[in-house]
Order: structure tokens, then C-alpha cells, then sequence
């Protein structure tokens, strides 16, 4: 039967760690993708920079090119896993500008150039897939995309980046310190060299910023999120976790809420959070993702799985690669961009979250009371005090929680706690979420 069936060329953008697999995939189970999407799909080459550079997966020699132009004009589909910016951005256009279809894992590419590449498929009829770009094999995107297209999204939360998960994991369950942890995530491949990417927060942002326009039907940019990164917790933050029966994990958060006028927005950011040690995603270990969407009308949905590796993230890649196979042989379009709310992008500062605050501070009668007095002047709540340590060079440590507190009335207390006598001083601010 499948002898009938058309053939399509395609072009494969990058052989690292993803695209060698989505290729030998497609090698070993080229029936069953051909049963699937009615087209069979030939691998007509691939670009790289090196071509005798060693692979985990063999690959003919003469499908292997430097030349762009042999891997993307004349194929019916371009796979692109060559990440960053340029030339990925260059080669994804000049394949949809062709009307030739595109399936991309690049998260960077779609957060900083993802109207400009939806413009591009509109105008010649291509499809533009994407799944792999956030959580791997974490079928995210698709459920947002279509599968809720029938609710009202009103909230995103959850794990994206697996190296900071398995580094705050390991600071968590036996005791590394950061450093130590990135070492070893280093050492097992969870991290690359220059790790700053994962561990300042920007590849959650990326992420956030897709998730984002998803849910609110609104376009979100990386330079839209407010971006914090794990390197500055530390293992005293751990213990202090502990102690309140928390974990901390890093999250990417995207709220629909009105702001103080009654105006409707969009809330979007990354941030070290502190979450209950019986939340859904404080069980989240080593690299996996989880990704929490609540909907007006299905409630709380929760996505887990693999969020990073070539064969997990080659899953979704394929997955994407059927539906646009089928859709070239025998007509149809992924979703097009759906931007029609335009929602407005609230101030970070208009942000609402609770804080842990932890403080040394001078152990002498009246500092509380002043501690005290500084929170309600900046108009922050207190829920709860502990003190944990006994004084100690004439100072003691205390934590304190707060009640839902504007992001800017945050930030000038911070600045005010740091100004005060009393305070020697601010030892770390998080925020705590999900109680």
C-alpha cells in the first residue's frame, strides 16, 4: 500500500545530539512515519559545519553539506536544529519564503523572531511547527495550540529548563553546594561549558515568552519576561527550605489578571520560587519538566516528562514532521499565529507574589519592632516570623513570609531593609508560591 504513497524530500538543518537521532529515526521507522502521515519522507540533506566530524549516528557521506542552499531549496520540508539566532534565523526565512514547510526546536529563534517567521508562513502557505522547542517530549505546545484552543487560559506555571532542575535537585537531596552541583551537571552532560544560558534564567525565558503567547493569544518576546537565575541560592537557602517543608525549583510563571486599574494584561516571569514539598512540581527531579496550565473550564491540566535529549526532544520533532508530511502531501496548515487578544504586557513591578525574606540583623532590644515598621511603611504584609539561630557576634538570622506584595513595594523595601541600622543585611529574597 504504502508503495503509492508520495515522497517528500527533506532537508535536515544541524546533526548534533537532536538531529542525529531524528535521522536515524527516520531511517529505522520510516514504514511506520510513512503509515502515519500518508507520505513517505526521504532524508535529502544535511547541513553541517563539519562533515567528517564524529557522530553518534552514521550517516551517509553524501547527504552531509556546508551549503545551505542544498539543504533547504527544493525540499518539501526543513527540519532546523541548529539553535541560536543566525544563521537559523536566515535559513528558517529563506525556507518559508520558498513555501516550504518548517519544524524547528528553536526556542531562542521563535521568542526573538517569532512574528517575523509566522509572517513568513503566512504569506506563502508553509507550515511552521514547533513542539520540540519547549519541554522536549512535554506535548506543551500542542496542548495549548489545540487542544485547550476551547478554554480560557488564565495561568502557566512550571519547569522548563532540566539543568537548572537537576542542579537545585542536587543542592536539595544531598546537600551540594551550586557550585558543586553545576560541576557535576557538567560532568553528565546536563550542562554545557558555558552554562550561563540555563542558570540566569534566559532559556526559561525563551520558553516562557512561547507559552506565553499561546495561552493569552497575545505576542510575548524574550525582552517581555523578568528574568532572575539561580547562581545566587545557596545551600543555607536549601536548609531554610527544608526547615518550612519547601523546595526550591526555578519557575517560569505566565498569569493572565488585571492590574490595579481593572485593566487585563499579561504577566510574565522567571524566578527561584519556593513551593510546598507536597506541590505537584516539587516532586519534579533531576532534568525533567512539568508545566501546570489552569483553564477556566478544564481546571488544572499538568504536563510531565523528559524536557531535554536527542531522543525525547527527536519525539516531538517527528511529531511535527508527520502532521506537516501530511499536510504537504494532501493539503492543510498548522494553526496560524493567534494574536487576537493583545493583551497589554503588565510592569514588573504591578507583579503580586508572597516573599521569604531572610535577614541578619542586630541582636539588641526594638529591632523587630523596627523591622517591623519598615514592611508596613513600604506597604508589605508580614505572615510569619522564625527565628532559627541563637545570636552570634551580636546577631541573629530571622526569616520572614509575606503576604501578596506588589513587586515594586518589594524592591523598596529591600532597598530600605539594606539602609537600616538594625539590618546587617539582606541574606536572600525569594518568592514563594502555591500555599
Amino acid at each position: 500500500m504504502t508503495e503509492e504513497l508520495p515522497t517528500l524530500r527533506l532537508g535536515v538543518l544541524g546533526a548534533g545530539t537532536v538531529g542525529s537521532q531524528v535521522i536515524r529515526l527516520l531511517a529505522e521507522q520510516g514504514e511506520e512515519f510513512a503509515a502515519r502521515s500518508g507520505a513517505r519522507m526521504h532524508v535529502g540533506a544535511v547541513l553541517v559545519r563539519t562533515p567528517n566530524a564524529p557522530r553518534n549516528t552514521q550517516i551517509a557521506p553524501e547527504l552531509l553539506t556546508t551549503d545551505p542552499a542544498e539543504a533547504i531549496d527544493g525540499m518539501d520540508i526543513v527540519i532546523e536544529l541548529i539553535g541560536g539566532i543566525e544563521p537559523a534565523r536566515t535559513h528558517v526565512l529563506r525556507a518559508l519564503n520558498a513555501g516550504i514547510s518548517v519544524v524547528t526546536g528553536n526556542k531562542a529563534l521563535l521568542a526573538a523572531h517569532g512574528p517575523e517567521l509566522y509572517a513568513a508562513a503566512d504569506a506563502s502557505g508553509a507550515d511552521l511547527y514547533y513542539e520540540a522547542a519547549v519541554a522536549g517530549a512535554v506535548p506543551v505546545v500542542y496542548g495549548l495550540r489545540e487542544s485547550l484552543a476551547g478554554d480560557r487560559i488564565t495561568r502557566v506555571i512550571g519547569i522548563v529548563n532540566g539543568t537548572t532542575n537537576f542542579i537545585l535537585d542536587a543542592m536539595a537531596t544531598r546537600n551540594l553546594s551550586y557550585e558543586a552541583a553545576l560541576k557535576q551537571a557538567q560532568e553528565l552532560g546536563f550542562a554545557e561549558a558555558d552554562p550561563s544560558a540555563d542558570v540566569e534564567g534566559l532559556d526559561a525565558a525563551a520558553k516562557c515568552a512561547i507559552l506565553a503567547s499561546l495561552a493569552f493569544h497575545t505576542r510575548v518576546g524574550i525582552e517581555d519576561v523578568e528574568v532572575e537565575g539561580i547562581t545566587r541560592i545557596t545551600a543555607e537557602d536549601m536548609e531554610e527550605a527544608a526547615f518550612s517543608n519547601r523546595t526550591i525549583k526555578l519557575l517560569a510563571i505566565a498569569e493572565r489578571r488585571k492590574n490595579d486599574q481593572g485593566v487585563e494584561g499579561v504577566s510574565v516571569r522567571v524566578h527561584p520560587t519556593l513551593i510546598p514539598a507536597d506541590s505537584p512540581l516539587a516532586s519534579v527531579d533531576g532534568a525533567f519538566n512539568a508545566i501546570l496550565v489552569e483553564g477556566e473550564n478544564a481546571g488544572r491540566l499538568m504536563f510531565y516528562g523528559q524536557g531535554a535529549g536527542g531522543t525525547p526532544t527527536a519525539s516531538a520533532v517527528l511529531s511535527d514532521l508527520v502532521a506537516a508530511a501530511h499536510h504537504r502531501a494532501y493539503g492543510g496548515h498548522a494553526p496560524r499565529e493567534s494574536v487576537y487578544a493583545q493583551l497589554p504586557l503588565l510592569e514588573s513591578g504591578e507583579n503580586l507574589s508572597r516573599f521569604q525574606i531572610r535577614l541578619q540583623v542586630e541582636d539588641r532590644l526594638g529591632v523587630l519592632a523596627e523591622v517591623a515598621g519598615l514592611f508596613a511603611s513600604n506597604r508589605v504584609s508580614i505572615q510569619a516570623l522564625h527565628q532559627r539561630d541563637d545570636a552570634h557576634d551580636g546577631a541573629s538570622v530571622i526569616t520572614l513570609t509575606t503576604h501578596r506584595a506588589k513587586e515594586a513595594d518589594l524592591r523598596a523595601l529591600i532597598a530600605a531593609l539594606e539602609d537600616s541600622d538594625s539590618v546587617r543585611s539582606v541574606m536572600s529574597t525569594l518568592h514563594v508560591e502555591g500555599e
